[in-house]
């Protein structure tokens, strides 16, 4: 197939959307198949308020179509609901062509923590940006009866994957720190929930924050005993998750959590909120604890044997990933093809 792929995440952005999005092309690529991707790389940009490293195209459309028209996609996915999302939203209507999108982040609820918007509001341009998706792929059941319940249609699931040859626990730590290690990786962000982490007792031991983003200066100089090591990547990541003894994990908005999966698979066990994400990931696996009280959570989780999460995050593949993501595609194409016979 010739997929063309449309997201306003991308390279140089680290988050667990850019991650799963390079890996999905990855693996599309090695079966076979041509993937095209439009991202604000490619453009004129500014940076987005609040995030001034994510980069927003500016006046994206002429250029989007010219891209259309060029490689003749057999599908058309939109990734994100951002300036370049909106543009191929904007082409594929005008010219009936089929497309499908996903739903990575809630974006109405980070908007709301920011700006006074009502959350009815954010999720009533949300119904009408996916409206004409032929296919809304999300990460978890739990958020698929959600979008549903909210009035979203032709929602499909589409599962994560991890590396398990780069996360692994036999790994060397990066630090020596005083133990049991409480972890957290990810963006150092208001919605990421990360005060409710950084405001449990430390007690005995240790908390490692790994990570970067527009509240890292404020939270250092709040809670000067959390070591702030920045963002890592690759290898110098992979260490970093065996430095924890339980990866802790706050947020009460992420779809999925990728970085439950990389935890895992490191073999740390997880100590999160029950809420859709984690419910999701960990669910009956007994690789983590959900409490409404975060610092319980921490405390059980840290009597999980590691090698059990290991063995759990080693179901997640980025292989079956790539392919529930084709497989939405081939369906969608197919159900096209039976309306327009008719």
């Amino acid at each position: 197939m010739r997929i063309l792929l449309a997201t306003d995440a991308w390279l140089p952005q680290v988050n667990g959307v850019v991650r799963t999005l390079q890996r999905v092309r990855q693996e599309c690529e090695a079966q076979g198949h041509a993937l095209e991707v439009v991202s604000p790389d490619q453009f004129r940009t500014v940076p987005c308020p609040t995030y001034p490293e994510i980069r927003l195209a500016l006046r994206p459309g002429r250029r989007i179509a010219e891209r259309l028209a060029a490689f003749r996609p057999d599908c058309i996915h939109i990734a994100t609901e951002g300036p370049l999302g909106i543009a191929a939203r904007r082409q594929c209507v005008r010219r009936g062509l089929s497309f499908t999108t996903s739903y990575h982040t809630r974006f109405p609820e980070y908007l709301s923590v920011r700006l006074p918007i009502p959350l009815a509001l954010g999720y009533a341009w949300m119904r009408w940006f996916h409206g004409p998706s032929a296919g809304v792929m999300v990460a978890t059941r739990s958020l698929r009866r959600e979008l549903e319940a909210r009035g979203f249609a032709n929602v499909r699931d589409w599962s994560r994957g991890v590396d398990t040859e780069l996360f692994r626990p036999d790994r060397e730590p990066a630090l020596d720190l005083p133990r049991p290690v409480r972890l957290y990786v990810g963006r150092v962000a208001v919605e990421k929930n990360l005060d409710a982490f950084l405001r449990l007792p430390i007690g005995q031991g240790s908390k490692l924050v790994v990570g970067d983003g527009p509240q890292l200066a404020a939270f250092q100089a709040t809670y000067p005993l959390v070591r702030f090591v920045g963002a890592k990547f690759g290898v110098e990541l992979a260490r970093h998750y065996v430095c924890g003894d339980v990866f802790v994990f706050p947020s009460r908005t992420d779809t999925f959590g990728l970085v439950l999966l990389e935890a895992l698979a490191a073999g740390v066990p997880v100590a999160a909120y029950p809420v859709p994400g984690p419910l999701d990931v960990i669910g009956e696996s007994r690789c983590g604890v959900l409490d409404p009280d975060l610092g319980r959570a921490v405390a059980r989780a840290l009597q999980i044997p590691r090698e059990r999460c290991r063995a759990y995050a080693s179901t997640f593949t980025w292989r079956r990933c790539a392919e529930q993501f084709l497989a939405n595609l081939r369906l969608v194409s197919s159900l096209v093809a039976a309306a327009a016979a008719e």
